[in-house]
Order: structure tokens, then C-alpha cells, then sequence
């Protein structure tokens, strides 16, 4: 262990350095965002909001098509929505008080953000960097483990050695201490964050890990089997009604709002909502919504679909999901901390930066040891 911690440390020390740098810098990406468009975003509430009809009725006379419009939880912040117009798509933040459209948002942080997103994936050298960059998070998850095994005191009289730091020492003392007491505290976070990583990144890691949580392999082939046909006979009735939705001529459609009171009767609590409107490819009014009564405010979607008559079509509770398919709607949250809001974003940045201390303490321990040596 002590053989395959030290090379293995050794060589993905850079890349373990850069990718938890660039992944602390990241998950601020939304909190820069904010305050780049800050004028935009937050808003002053001076009456009542206008309704997604009457948003929708402004954007006509102005020749646009809305697409989709997300209301915020937080009544001082502005509306999203996107739109149509001459062919083009929008995306803008929308004033629902004064029915102003407030522009784009700025993009010099979007692309500098991409650009830290590219480090961190790919460290800025496409698909082979990606393999790299994989290697390297593979031998962390192997360090992390074998570090453990190293951590594990051989008597009790040293346990309280090895869950401490004893900052009287030397500095050599010191920085043995933060790699091994430290690495121990947050191994299990790092590891998970990791793993998370890898499987939105790789497909063999995403198919090991909805495996493991009982769900079935990316790569099978859909077979019609007795125990298939339950679902599949589910999934092809709802396939059929919505192409029959596409071939139905709907005089009006029903009233934005409606759509919006009726998620609230099914959905009674409060929460992020995004309002998607039927499309050439999809005929159905979709709706999320985000639910953070669980769980320590835990972002969980729930997402519900109704008809062009307004007719509640399909349900899709987030706790009714199996343990696979919640997790899959959740990865890249959990891989960035965002799951929980600002709180664990801090929590994640302070984690990712003692993961990113553990090599240089690392280092520095081994080369003092080999230079007593030669």
C-alpha cells in the first residue's frame, strides 16, 4: 500500500492539483453570475405581477413566440424566459412587474467559467486530455483508498496521534499531520466527489454505478420480455397518445395560468418553477418544479405534464423514482455541491481545497525523506 501510495501519488499530483483548483473556482460559477447581472437579476417589487399570459401576450405583439418562462421562488428576482423571434432563439431575464425584457445575460464570466469548465474536464486538451485527466481521478480514488489503509493506527495508544494535529511541531511534523489526519477526515467526501465526477464523464463508470443501485445497463438492448412488458407497454401507450395530441386541432389552447394553478394543486408547496409550452416535437405543456422541503433544503425536481385542453397527463415525483433514476437526475449537482444551495457549494470549496493540499503535503513529506536518505 505504502509502494502504491507514493507512485500513484507522485504521478497524478499535477493532475489532482489542477482539477480541484479549477473545480473550486467553478462551483462559484452561478454566485458570479449573479452578481455580474445584478441589475437584472434582483428587481424591485412595485404592484402585482403580471401573469404568464399576459407575458405571453406582450412577446406576441412584439412577434416573438415564448418558448418556456422559469418563476423564481424569490419574489424580488426577475423571470427567465426564452422565445422565438424571426427564427432566432432568446433567452432574457424578464421584469414580471413592469413587463420589461432586461436583456441577456452578460457572457465575459460565461466564457471564462467555460474555459475553467474545459481546464477541468479536458485540461484544455480535448480528448486526449479527457484520458488524462480520467487516469489521473482514477489513481486519486486509488490514493484515497490506500491512504486509508495507511491511516489505520497498528495500536490504540496511537489512535489519538492519528486523529489530531500537533501544531507545536516541527514542520515536518506538522505537514505529516495535515496529510494524514486531514486525508482521513475527508476521504470518503473526496472519493465521492470523484466518483461522481467519473460518471458524468464516462459512460463504463455511469453504467457501474446505475448497476450497482439496481438499475439496468445503459448499453442493454430493450427486449420485450415478460417482465418488460409492463413498462414498455406504459411507455408505448404514453408515445401514442402524445402523437395523437400532435394530430389534434386545438382551437385555444388553455391559459398559461391555468396550467401554473393546476401545478400548484399538484405540486402544493413552494418552489422553483419552469413552464415549458408545446413545441413541434413535443405537444405537451411540461412543468418542474423544484421541491427544498426535504432534507436540509435539498434541490430535488419533480416534473408533471398536461395537455394543450390542460388535461394532467403524467407525474414524475422524485421520491417515487427508484434509487437509480434518482440519482441520475442528481449526479451533477452532487458532483458540485450545489445540491444544497450556497451552504454546501462553501462546503464542497473548502473540501476541494484540502483535496488539493493532500498531494503538495504529500510531496513534501516524501522529499523530505528521500533527501535524509541520499
Amino acid at each position: 500500500m505504502g509502494i502504491i501510495h507514493l507512485w500513484l501519488g507522485l504521478l497524478s499530483m499535477p493532475i489532482v492539483i489542477i482539477v480541484c483548483l479549477s473545480g473550486c473556482l467553478y462551483a462559484f460559477k452561478n454566485q458570479f453570475s449573479e452578481w455580474a447581472n445584478r441589475d437584472k437579476i434582483f428587481i424591485q417589487q412595485t404592484a402585482k405581477r403580471k401573469s404568464a399570459d399576459e407575458i405571453q401576450d406582450i412577446l406576441f405583439k412584439e412577434g416573438a413566440e415564448l418558448r418556456s418562462i422559469t418563476i423564481p421562488k424569490d419574489k424580488g428576482r426577475s423571470y427567465i424566459i426564452s422565445y422565438t423571434k424571426s427564427k432566432v432563439d432568446y433567452a432574457v431575464f424578464f421584469n414580471p412587474y413592469s413587463g420589461e425584457n432586461l436583456g441577456a445575460p452578460k457572457i465575459e464570466n460565461t466564457r471564462f467559467f467555460e474555459w475553467v469548465l474545459d481546464l477541468h474536464r479536458n485540461l484544455l486538451m480535448g480528448n486526449i486530455g479527457r484520458q488524462i485527466n480520467g487516469a489521473g481521478v482514477l489513481m486519486f480514488c486509488i490514493l484515497l483508498f490506500s491512504g486509508f489503509v495507511l491511516w489505520i493506527p497498528q495500536k490504540w495508544k496511537l489512535l489519538k496521534q492519528a486523529l489530531t494535529v500537533k501544531l507545536s511541531g516541527k514542520f515536518q511534523r506538522i505537514n505529516y499531520d495535515l496529510h494524514n489526519t486531514l486525508g482521513f477526515y475527508f476521504f470518503l467526501i473526496l472519493f465521492f466527489i470523484a466518483v461522481t465526477g467519473l460518471y458524468i464523464t464516462y459512460p463504463w463508470m455511469k453504467n457501474a454505478l446505475i448497476i450497482s443501485m439496481g438499475g439496468e445497463s445503459i448499453s442493454r438492448i430493450v427486449e420485450a420480455t415478460e417482465e418488460d412488458h409492463n413498462t414498455f407497454d406504459t411507455l408505448f401507450k404514453d408515445m401514442l397518445s402524445r402523437q395523437k395530441e400532435k394530430g389534434q386541432s386545438i382551437e385555444k389552447p388553455v391559459a398559461l395560468q391555468s396550467i401554473l394553478t393546476e401545478t400548484e394543486k399538484v405540486l402544493p408547496y413552494q418552489g422553483v418553477i419552469t413552464l415549458e409550452l408545446p413545441n413541434i416535437d413535443d405537444p405537451r405543456f411540461r412543468v418542474t418544479k423544484i421541491n427544498t422541503d426535504y432534507m436540509l433544503g435539498a434541490m430535488l425536481p419533480d416534473k408533471i405534464s398536461f395537455d394543450q385542453k390542460g388535461v394532467l397527463k403524467s407525474k414524475e415525483f422524485f421520491w417515487d423514482k427508484p434509487l437509480d433514476k434518482q440519482f441520475t437526475s442528481l449526479a451533477k449537482p452532487l458532483h458540485t455541491g450545489e445540491i444544497l444551495g450556497l451552504k454546501s457549494i462553501v462546503l464542497y470549496f473548502i473540501i476541494c481545497l484540502i483535496g488539493c493540499s493532500l498531494p503538495v503535503t504529500g510531496f513534501i513529506f516524501w522529499w523530505n525523506k528521500a533527501r535524509k536518505i541520499i
